[in-house]
């Protein structure tokens, strides 16, 4: 068994992107994230005099790289004016906090760093949906964090709750601060102390066990610096969110989150075997290193999904795995959603899964075009010419019709031979087309931007944003045809002037289904209040897929966005059930983010 000792703050180059430079971070996540708005602080897009749009930084593989055609396939397909500059206000407005002087007094000495910064304090009480993002750039939080305690171990963390029990003070949690569901906010008439629990420094692997391939790691660590400090003997969690550079392992576990590599690594509740959680009444903690137990209900399943309402997750025992021998991106067209569709689902049935393949309507196929490079020679120029004529001419692809799957093969060398025999053959009976390497892996890089797009923008009065469903596969046909309808619709009703943009991913394939991400957007001009109109499209959207029975989330969670959805979901006795928990656990509501229910 191996002992590590400190997990070195690096940044790390995530298994999904290749060729991606990374430099050392501060401490002080203000010093690299932006206040308002996603990713590093020198990474951005910009419209240059020309045209052309640029990633700026040199974090990722084509930062600094000249996007010729975004421009136009913005103004074109999206309807985005990029005449209309609206730029974010210079300071966020914060209120003065509420001090609780005997909880104060009681955690002095305590702690390595307790703060009252604003900035600070406002960095802990939001995620990153679009409506929080809106009100950090023209307006302000109405509630935030009175201040923020890091801290660093397991032990820490039982004295914070013990603390706050008996001052009665609200605790609430920060990993990486990802969360697209309102999960950070705080609740607007809360009139006690609100602290809020930084765990990124409580970011060790305690220990990795190569024969039973298993690690003890502690729940601040980022995904990124997970998959390094484990690179070091060999293994992989292989947990990989579109969020893996920020999120933490704690986030994973409270959201019962998914990576897109799930296929081969599992979701978190495949990975996970014990949590250690510090609540109000006690530490959980089980000795549950074992392949499986018989011995009553899993009291992980309590853990998974809690979305910080009944404690601090402080440790976990995960699974591990060897490093892949190979990793191949590949993509393959098809000549429309329809057939793209019909291929997922008879792949899902052949049980040969790819660590991830996703199926991307064609809006999103042109999204990717459109984000592609200036060829860097003629001969470039010319191949890539050539490419475009024999798909659209000889091979007869409606350019407004054609999708495209993108896939990542991982394993040993005869595992991943294997599964693109298999794959392609299949895919040739749908008129599928091998398309290469390069759209795959430009596929999963339009993944990590989809973010900074949406900030982007955000600067021309276009709001826009992502969510997902788990739905039957009998059901996907109907889930996009009546999402988009609806979304159309609920535009029209409130004045939105241009048709919004709508466009789909199959993200996740399973036996029974699979996991749907939906992104739409529109121009806001005109419109009074932007945030509450997105708001009430986005609800009747929801609405609209568990009617054509698809679920409330598939990954990201439930949080504040969602709750109002719960007990049609999981039952009037399912919402009795998970009070009934908390109030046992919880029974001064310490931790109060109200989310869930």
């Amino acid at each position: 068994m191996i002992r590590i000792q400190q997990l070195q703050s690096q940044i790390v180059e995530p298994a999904g992107l290749k060729g991606q430079y990374y430099e050392q971070r501060p401490q002080n996540k203000l010093e690299w994230f932006k206040n308002n708005g996603w990713g590093y602080k020198d990474t951005k897009f910009v419209l240059e005099q020309d045209g052309a749009v640029r990633l700026t930084g040199n974090k990722y593989r084509f930062s600094n790289q000249r996007m010729m055609k975004f421009k136009e396939w913005a103004e074109a397909k999206v309807g985005i004016d990029l005449s209309l500059n609206c730029e974010a206000q210079n300071e966020i407005p914060a209120n003065p906090p509420i001090i609780n002087e005997q909880f104060m007094n009681a955690i002095q000495g305590q702690f390595n760093e307790v703060s009252f910064d604003n900035a600070q304090r406002i960095l802990h009480s939001h995620g990153h949906t679009m409506q929080e993002i809106y009100e950090l750039r023209h307006g302000k939080l109405a509630r935030i964090v009175d201040c923020v305690v890091y801290i660093n171990s397991h032990a820490q963390a039982e004295v914070l709750v013990k603390l706050a029990v008996e001052h009665n003070v609200m605790l609430t949690v920060y990993g990486g601060g990802t969360n697209v569901t309102w999960a950070l906010q705080c609740p607007k008439e809360e009139t006690r102390m609100i602290v809020s629990v930084d765990t990124s420094r409580m970011n060790h692997i305690r220990w990795v066990d190569r024969k039973n391939m298993t690690a003890l790691v502690e729940t601040g660590v980022t995904g990124k610096d997970l998959e390094k400090e484990l690179s070091r003997y060999g293994v992989v969690c292989g947990h990989e969110p579109d969020s893996v550079e920020f999120s933490t392992l704690g986030g994973w576990i409270s959201t019962r989150a998914s990576g897109m590599k799930k296929n081969r690594y599992g979701n978190i509740e495949d990975i996970i075997l014990s949590v250690k959680v510090v609540t109000p009444t006690g530490t959980l903690s089980q000795s549950l290193d074992y392949p499986r137990v018989s011995s009553g209900p899993d009291l992980n399943q309590i853990v998974l999904g809690s979305e910080g309402t009944i404690g601090i997750i402080t440790e976990a025992v995960i699974k591990i795995k060897a490093q892949p021998e190979v990793c191949k991106y590949e993509s393959i067209l098809f000549h429309n959603f329809a057939l793209g569709t019909e291929f997922m689902y008879k792949l899902s049935r052949s049980k040969v899964w790819p660590a991830s393949v996703r199926l991307v309507d064609n809006n999103q196929f042109q999204f990717g075009m459109a984000l592609k490079t200036m060829p860097h020679s003629k001969r470039e120029e010319f191949i890539d010419k050539v490419k475009k004529y024999f798909i659209t001419q000889f091979m007869q692809y409606d350019p407004d019709q054609m999708c495209l799957v993108t896939v990542v093969f991982e394993g040993t060398k005869q595992e991943v031979e294997f599964q693109e025999k298999k794959v392609f053959e299949l895919a040739k009976f749908y008129k599928g087309f091998r398309a290469g390497a390069e759209n795959g892996e430009r596929g999963y890089f339009l993944t990590y931007m989809i973010a900074y797009l949406r900030d982007f923008a955000m600067q021309f009065q276009f709001i826009a944003e992502s969510f997902e469903t788990a739905v039957g596969w009998k059901n996907v046909p109907a889930v996009c045809e009546n999402i988009q309808r609806r979304i159309v619709e609920e535009c029209s009703k409130r004045g939105v002037e241009k048709e919004p943009f709508v466009s789909f991913r199959i993200s996740q394939v399973y036996d029974t289904g699979a996991t749907i991400y939906v992104y739409f957007g529109f121009g806001y001009k005109g419109i009074a209040d932007p945030v509450k109109c997105y708001s009430e499209i986005e609800d009747a959207a929801r609405e609209e897929i568990m009617k054509n029975g698809g679920s409330i989330s598939h990954h990201h969670g439930v949080g504040k966005l969602r709750k109002q959805f719960m007990q049609k979901q999981i039952g009037e006795t399912g919402v009795e059930i998970l009070k009934r928990i908390k109030q046992q656990i919880d029974p001064k509501n310490i931790f109060g983010n109200q989310n869930l229910i």
